[in-house]
């Protein structure tokens, strides 16, 4: 059952809107650096992002660190490290078997002598030359980091994701209190500090809408469903009935770009639909080599090669979307600003 909500939080259609559309730089500039290193959200920074975005999992010690999954066998040298190849084991998470080594087995200080690896080296091989250099980031490593850059009237946000939240609840390592106090340390707990929390879970966005006031994002894709089946169905959420039952906790959604428009399909109503149910809307994700992008978009055949990213961008936009992730932050804010201007 869906855990109960009692605190009386902020709700969504009280929130400012926000205008103009947010960059969010997903995972970092990771387009161009391994993916959630200091050096991957620094670029992003630079190169102007509204918000940058930390997955969340937790160390042996309960340390939120960032990490797309908890499975680090992808992204960190882990297997270069004979002391840890005893470490190596399967497991079951979210119903899907994975083998490789994971950060809950791991204390942060153990973390911390391993190096980040480009996760997609045959797409993006200019960033296999940073491979070995970084470390895996702590939050509060990102927070600091963010708040270094909150200068001269500029602000830099966080839009962490609680990474399978209800796997790491069920091993002895619950999030969402965790999480919140962390932040709240940071001195952010009301809807117009600059962060937003988000996850693919359902009764994990209600626990912590029940602990703060910061701004809450369901994700949802155009398949599947959450991990704790507290709705059938992504598909189901995304109905006008599903989305005024997130408009309860949730400020906005963080939908598939499939799900507003699925390649050169005619774009679905989903963006009047949340809107109306007093939701913003932040897709995910533009990301720059032709395998992502619909054939119409695509720059000859190679799958690495860099398409019309700027087009797709430009498309969702004029959608009426009120953000969006883009592993490439300095394109989307270019599109943005030039959008802004007119």
């Amino acid at each position: 059952m869906p855990h109960p909500v009692t605190a009386p939080v902020t709700t969504p259609a009280a929130a400012q809107p926000l205008s103009p559309p947010i960059v969010i730089a997903h995972r970092g500039a990771s387009g161009l650096r391994p993916e959630h290193t200091i050096a991957s959200y620094t670029l992003a920074i630079e190169q102007g992002a509204d918000f940058i975005e930390p997955d969340l999992v937790l160390t042996k010690d309960d340390v939120f660190v960032a990490r797309h999954e908890n499975d680090i066998t992808g992204t960190t040298d882990v297997a270069k490290h004979p002391e840890f190849a005893a470490r190596r084991t399967i497991k079951v998470i979210d119903g899907e078997s994975h083998t490789g080594w994971f950060t809950e087995d791991f204390t942060l200080a153990e973390l911390k002598t391993l190096r980040a690896v480009e996760r997609l080296p045959k797409l993006r091989p200019d960033n296999v030359q940073y491979d070995g250099q970084f470390e895996v980031p702590t939050l509060a490593e990102v927070i600091a980091l963010a708040k270094q850059h909150s200068v001269g009237g500029r602000v830099v946000g966080i839009y962490p994701e609680t990474k399978h939240p209800s796997y790491f609840a069920r091993i002895g390592h619950p999030m969402e209190a965790r999480l919140v106090a962390e932040l709240k340390a940071a001195g952010w707990d009301k809807p117009s500090d600059p962060v937003f929390i988000q996850s693919f879970e359902v009764d994990n966005l209600k626990r912590i809408h029940a602990m703060t006031g910061l701004r809450l994002i369901q994700l949802m894709d155009a398949s599947g469903g959450p991990a704790d089946h507290a709705v059938p169905s992504y598909a189901a959420m995304a109905t006008p009935e599903g989305l005024k039952a997130v408009a309860k906790y949730a400020y906005g959604i963080g939908p598939g770009l499939a799900m507003i428009e699925n390649g050169d399909a005619p774009p679905t109503t989903l963006v009047a639909d949340a809107h109306a149910a007093g939701l913003r809307l932040h897709p995910w994700t533009f990301r720059a080599e032709n395998i992502f992008l619909p054939p119409s978009l695509q720059t000859g055949t190679d799958p690495a090669v860099h398409g019309r990213i700027e087009d797709a961008m430009r498309r969702y936009l004029a959608l009426g979307i009120d953000g969006f992730f883009t592993d490439f932050p300095g394109i989307g804010v270019k599109v943005r600003n030039a959008l802004k201007e007119k």
